[in-house]
């Protein structure tokens, strides 16, 4: 007899692995599109546009895919405060194995595209020093872990709406670091390109693209809980004095 919850957890793992490799995937593959299909000429704005446009289109259908496979994810960032909030289950279910498969996934799509596009690159890189990149990383994932924060607990509203605002922010954010460190927030997409030019172990891969944004994650719930706490509580406290004078 299989344990409780043990398929949904194999297919959890299955999920992360195929939207890891999707993700890294994708993104060569719509500049490919805008470009060489399209025939539009790179960095011009109107290619950048629709660049734009395209990437917040996937974001849909990953966001999608989410949805439809019960919380996969090709972002470790997504479930990291699962694994530190849950119970120590669940801890070694993130980083034992959703983390690794994501990872695992992610460099299985880089292999796969360099030897099917050589011409493709080599994915992002840093163009700063060790410390702004961090700082630049950091802020970033900050930023965005925030918005999702918000959008996910405190916002009403349908799954089209929370997609267009977290997929805008996403790309707009993108946009401003990708002249430094690209703009990734995503460690596992950034190890698949790394491990495909041999630096995966290196300080500057491991404390711009690791450290950093997990830091940043870390910071950024533990502030929104602290924020979210506070009117929670004010909130049942004026219920319950409403509660005695109502008796």
């Amino acid at each position: 007899m299989a344990p409780a919850g043990g398929p949904t957890k194999a297919r959890l793992l299955v999920a992360d692995f195929v939207m890891s490799f999707m993700w890294v995937c994708s993104s060569p593959l719509l500049k490919m599109f805008v470009v060489e299909v399209l025939g539009m000429r790179s960095h011009d704005p109107v290619s950048e546009i629709v660049t734009c446009a395209c990437s917040i289109t996937n974001m849909f259908f990953f966001a999608f895919l989410g949805q439809l496979s019960g919380g996969g994810t090709y972002n470790p960032l997504n479930v990291l405060s699962d694994a530190v909030s849950g119970d120590f289950l669940r801890f070694l279910f993130i980083f034992g194995a959703r983390i690794p498969v994501q990872v695992f996934g992610s460099i299985s799509g880089v292999r796969f595209m360099i030897k099917t596009f050589p011409e493709i690159g080599l994915g992002p890189l840093l163009q700063v020093d060790i410390h702004h990149g961090a700082l630049t990383e950091g802020l970033l994932t900050f930023a965005i872990v925030t918005i999702s924060l918000v959008l996910s607990r405190e916002i009403p509203g349908s799954f089209f709406r929370k997609t267009w605002i977290s997929s805008v922010m996403k790309v707009t954010l993108q946009i401003l670091g990708s002249d430094l460190t690209g703009g990734c927030m995503n460690p596992a997409s950034v190890m698949g390109w790394a491990y495909a030019r041999g630096i995966h172990l290196s300080k500057e891969h491991l404390y711009v693209y690791w450290l950093a944004p997990v830091k940043a994650t870390l910071l950024a719930g533990w502030i929104f809980k602290l924020v979210t706490a506070a009117p929670s509580k004010g909130t049942t406290t004026a219920e319950k004095e409403k509660l005695k004078k109502s008796e």
